[in-house]
């Protein structure tokens, strides 16, 4: 059984208002001083996909998600089931 402290919630979405670039905000690393920026950026964005990784491999779960990200803004069309399947152990 995972606890809320086991786990870092995250979120990848894509940018409307600014480069149009897909991006991610792990929500529950966030400080104070970034907090509500990096949420209104979230919330302003279209979402495309969310959920938790495991806090032990988060490391390897993030890789994973920038080499997702790398190719969503290369131009690459990827499911969001495609992101869940590519994170699978990672994902909590």
């Amino acid at each position: 059984m995972l606890f809320e402290s086991d786990k870092v919630m995250f979120e990848i979405y894509r940018e409307t208002e600014y480069t149009g670039q897909y991006r991610v905000v792990y929500f529950t690393e966030l400080q104070d001083h970034n907090k509500e920026t990096e949420i209104n950026h979230a919330m302003a964005g279209e979402h495309f996909y969310d959920g938790f990784l495991k806090n032990f491999g988060k490391d390897q779960g993030k890789e994973i998600i920038n080499t997702l990200l790398a190719r969503l803004n290369g131009g690459e069309k990827l499911a969001p089931e495609e992101v869940e399947q590519a994170l699978g152990e990672h994902l909590a």
